[in-house]
C-alpha cells in the first residue's frame, strides 16, 4: 500500500509542515486553479495544496458560492488566492464565475474537499505541451476523511473509439484530474448550469468530437471520499442527470461510433 505520507505530504499532520521545492520563475504558460467552495471543511487543505505548487506561473481563484461556515479558514490565504463571493448557485455556477474572472492559459478545477499533490501542475502541464494536447485527464488517489490513502484509480481507455464508447454510457473521467485549454471555454461555452450535479460529464461530450483527450497515468491529486460529499448525498439525482446528458448527446455520439470516433 502507499505511503499516505507521501501521496500527499500536505494533508498529514498538520498545515504547512512540508513545502515544496520553488523551481525558477520562468515566462511559461499560466494556470488559473478554480476552486468552488460551499461550507467545506477541507477547504483550507484544498488551497494549500493549490497554492503551493512547484509551478510557479498560476493563480487561484477561491469561489464562494455564498457559504455560511468555514470560510475563516480561508484567511491564512488571502494574499496568495483571488477571493470572489456569489450568491449561491451551484458548482456550475461557481466553476464559470472562476473562468471568467481566470486570465490564465490553462484551467484547473479542484473541488473543495480534495487535494492535489504539489507538483501536480508542473507535471500536467509539461507533458500537454510535450504532446501538443488541449485536454489532459489521469489517476489519482482515494483518499478517506482522515487523509488516509484507500485505493489508486487509473481510468485509461485504450482508444478513441473505446473511450467513446465508454462515455455513451458513463464517465470514467474525474474533473479535478483534468487541465484543459482555457481557450475550449471561449469555442464551446461554459458549464451548463441546467446540469447541478454532471456539468462535468455533459462538457466533455460536447468537446470529445473535437478534442483528444489525452491521458496521465501518474496520479497527481487525492479525491476525498466522506459522508458529506455530493456524489453520496446526490446520488439518485446524479443518475438522472446522466441519462439526461447521456440523452442530449446521443446523435452525435451515436454518429461518431458509426465512423470510428472521428469525423471524416
Amino acid at each position: 500500500m502507499p505511503d499516505t505520507y507521501r501521496i500527499c505530504p500536505h494533508i498529514i499532520g498538520g498545515m504547512g509542515i512540508i513545502y515544496a521545492e520553488k523551481g525558477e520563475d520562468r515566462m511559461e504558460p499560466k494556470v488559473s486553479i478554480v476552486i468552488p467552495f460551499y461550507n467545506c471543511a477541507y477547504i483550507e487543505q484544498a488551497v494549500h495544496s493549490a497554492v503551493h505548487q512547484t509551478y510557479q506561473n498560476i493563480e487561484v481563484i477561491v469561489v464562494d458560492d455564498g457559504s455560511t461556515q468555514h470560510v475563516e479558514r480561508l484567511q491564512p490565504f488571502m494574499d496568495r488566492i483571488r477571493y470572489i463571493r456569489k450568491e449561491n448557485g451551484g458548482t456550475a455556477t461557481a466553476l464559470n464565475e472562476g473562468i471568467k474572472q481566470a486570465t490564465g492559459d490553462y484551467f484547473v478545477w479542484l473541488s473543495s474537499d480534495d487535494v492535489m499533490l504539489l507538483d501536480r501542475v508542473e507535471k500536467q502541464l509539461k507533458f500537454m505541451l510535450d504532446v501538443k494536447s488541449s485536454f489532459c485527464h489521469g489517476a489519482y488517489h482515494y483518499v478517506d476523511a482522515n487523509s488516509e490513502w484507500m485505493d489508486t484509480v487509473r481510468p485509461e481507455v485504450g482508444s478513441r473509439l473505446e473511450m467513446l464508447q465508454v462515455l455513451t454510457e458513463g464517465c470514467p473521467i474525474n474533473g479535478c484530474t483534468v487541465m484543459l485549454e482555457m481557450d475550449a471555454f471561449r469555442k464551446f461555452g461554459m458549464f451548463d448550469t441546467d446540469f447541478r450535479y454532471t456539468h462535468d460529464y455533459e462538457m466533455w461530450l460536447r468537446l470529445f468530437p473535437l478534442y483528444e483527450l489525452f491521458y496521465y497515468n501518474e496520479p497527481l491529486m487525492c479525491y476525498r471520499v466522506h459522508e458529506s460529499m455530493g456524489t453520496k448525498k446526490h446520488f439518485e439525482a446524479l443518475k438522472a442527470e446522466m441519462e439526461l446528458v447521456q440523452a442530449k448527446h446521443r446523435p452525435v455520439l451515436l454518429n461518431l461510433l458509426q465512423v470510428g470516433g472521428y469525423w471524416k
